[in-house]
């Protein structure tokens, strides 16, 4: 009946049928001098989805998370992943072959200073790291008595014989009816904040940085519309753009050379030289740009001036014309939600469903809107125990049918031109027993918490990260993820730099969308999930001495009424559910057959203690 076509189900290759790549690796490794090689996840530009010529960890460890390192020496080899992904390490890699480490405490460099030896040569791809990362690892080398090495090309590379080729994905226009600023605007402001800076130029490392100055999308990676480029903007001339020839049609040519000379990626070390020949202090990306980038800079004389991005801020706040294209996205992706939800109360107690049958039909349900161009992310859909697995993927090996007395959670999102979706929904199948619905209550009330959150201009979202987890703590629970992070305009579902945690210390601005996903897992037994987008507004408080901002929800669909315990519920929280559940009707009812109709009338019915 449903079918995926953004998505896949199949168990990645991985185990003891990859042992003999790394035998290959460690003989390369020989031939150049080299005693260890690391091996980030990473691609030149750090993205969260890299294309597959640049998979390198998952081929030759197995590994297909989206955080991890290997290091791989002479006689020994570890893998480093962070919380998430223990599990499912433990389930990918051989464990013969390779040992599994915490990537944060302690830090992949201990285990370096622990395992190198005096006169160790460790090599690294400086295009693979940032330099805050090659200073990390080449500290460790230092008290180990060991050199870093940075190596010319990737030793990993010359024994992956068949490795894909780098994508080219067509670059398309992202119009003015979308983007809301032309692109001569944007780099105005960029402009300003380099002279604020105090630099002569800035390199955008980043690709999502140059797809939103130049108002481009592309089709290079997985879930997020990127055109893997770089642009180098000097104060005070033409910028430079530098991307594969074979990606722009002439009309993206046309629109790119409006504002930009159009260059091929190898003329950026040209460019830079030239630049840094004359003393230039030129701005990089401490979280993007390659490690390769600075030592460029520096050979030729120039000063590299490493700190965040200033198009990231800029791109982090939507204009008018972002914010009401996200509305409007939040409202068909809303409508898709009801008919996906109602065809879950419908199929379910048939006991047929399984997880990937879920996956499948929600994504069909989205397609069916005819804007659909990608899911902005692989959908977790995990019933019963897999639904404690924060990052799951299911997979044909995995794939559970959903039974009576599950939850079923369920965390995607959908990439449309006019704007990025993500949601997460817990399902009762059957009836929920009370430790589900009490769990269920607090991470509730957390979300509420924040969705009604008043805070000043200037307040981060550390500040505010608690109010998540209060009612959890209370029950000595907690989640041990971020409650929100920021979300782009057709481009990143996981953007930077604000986000609500424990360490998000960036100001939450006007304009900003944000996630608010408060959670809770019990190993073995089941996930609960809830996860609105919420957009920073200015909140209108009388006699308020200071500028004051909220939040207001852009996800439309149903919360579960089935797994709310009263009880708990203050009438404030009733309230806002109510509220909540009549917006949600009002502004999806034109959007939906009169089945769904039915069944969102019975879905958001008020509650009454």
């Amino acid at each position: 009946m449903f079918e995926a076509h953004f998505q896949t189900f199949e168990d990645p290759e991985g185990g003891v049928a990859l042992t003999a790549r790394l035998s290959a690796l460690r003989e390369e490794m020989i031939r150049r001098k080299l005693t260890g090689f690391v091996i980030p996840r990473a691609d030149q530009q750090q993205n969260e989805y890299v294309p597959p010529s640049d998979e390198r960890l998952a081929w030759i460890a197995g590994f297909t998370g989206s955080a991890g390192m290997a290091i791989v020496l002479r006689q020994q080899a570890a893998l480093f992943v962070d919380g998430r992904y223990t599990i499912q390490a433990a389930k990918q890699v051989d464990e013969k072959a390779w040992t599994i480490q915490p990537l944060a405490d302690p830090p992949p460099e201990v285990w370096l200073e622990q395992n190198l030896k005096a006169g160790d040569r460790l090599g690294f791809d400086p295009w693979l790291h940032t330099s805050a990362a090659a200073e990390r690892l080449a500290s460790a080398c230092a008290k180990a008595g060991a050199e870093l090495v940075a190596v010319e090309s990737n030793p990993l590379d010359a024994v992956w014989p068949d490795r894909p080729q780098p994508p080219l994905g067509a670059v398309s226009i992202h119009p003015p009816q979308f983007a809301g600023e032309s692109e001569n605007a944007k780099l105005a402001h960029i402009r300003a904040e380099i002279t604020r800076l105090g630099m002569d130029a800035l390199v955008l490392s980043d690709s999502h940085a140059v797809a939103w100055t130049f108002n481009i999308r592309g089709a290079d990676v997985a879930h997020t519309p990127l055109p893997l480029s770089y642009a180098l903007v000097p104060k005070g001339a033409r910028a430079t753009i530098f991307v594969d020839h074979r990606k722009i049609s002439n009309s993206a040519r046309d629109h790119l050379e409006q504002n930009a000379r159009v260059e091929e990626p190898s003329a950026l070390a040209t460019a830079l030289a030239e630049l840094a020949s004359n003393g230039a202090r030129i701005g990089l990306d401490n979280a993007t740009a390659a490690d390769a980038l600075s030592r460029m800079i520096l050979a030729n004389g120039g000063k590299p001036v490493r700190g965040a991005d200033p198009v990231a801020m800029l791109k982090a706040q939507k204009n008018d014309v972002e914010i009401a294209g996200t509305r409007t996205a939040h409202r068909r992706d809303g409508a898709a939600l009801a008919r996906f939800l109602s065809w879950i109360d419908r199929e379910t107690p048939g006991g047929g469903l399984t997880e990937i049958d879920t996956v499948e039909a929600l994504e069909t349900f989205r397609r069916e809107t005819g804007a659909l161009k990608d899911v902005s992310f692989p959908t977790i859909a995990g019933t019963g125990p897999n639904g404690a697995i924060v990052h799951y993927r299911v997979t044909r090996k995995s794939n559970r049918r959903i039974q009576p007395g599950d939850l079923l959670l369920i965390d995607s999102g959908a990439q449309y031109e006019d704007g990025t979706t993500d949601v997460t929904r817990t399902i009762a199948i059957g009836t929920p027993t009370a430790e589900m619905r009490d769990r269920f209550t607090r991470v509730l009330k957390g979300h509420i918490a924040i969705a009604r959150a008043v805070f000043p201009e200037g307040a981060s979202g550390s500040q505010i990260d608690s109010f998540a987890r209060q009612y959890l703590w209370q029950a000595g629970l907690d989640f041990d993820h971020g409650t929100g992070h920021g979300v782009g305009s057709y481009l990143s579902v996981h953007e930077g730099p604000a986000r609500i945690s424990k360490i998000g210390s960036v100001p939450l601005k006007r304009g900003m969308i944000l996630s608010n996903e408060p959670g809770y897992y019990k190993t073995d037994g089941f996930g609960i999930r809830i996860e609105n987008l919420e957009l920073v507004v200015a909140a209108d408080i009388p006699g308020a001495e200071r500028p004051m901002n909220r939040f207001e929800a852009l996800t439309l669909a149903p919360i579960d009424r089935r797994l709310v315990d009263l009880a708990l519920m203050s009438g404030d929280e009733i309230g806002w559910l109510n509220d909540y559940h009549a917006r949600v009707r009002r502004e999806i009812y034109p959007l939906l057959d009169e089945a769904t109709k039915i069944w969102l009338d019975r879905a958001t019915e008020p509650m009454v203690r």
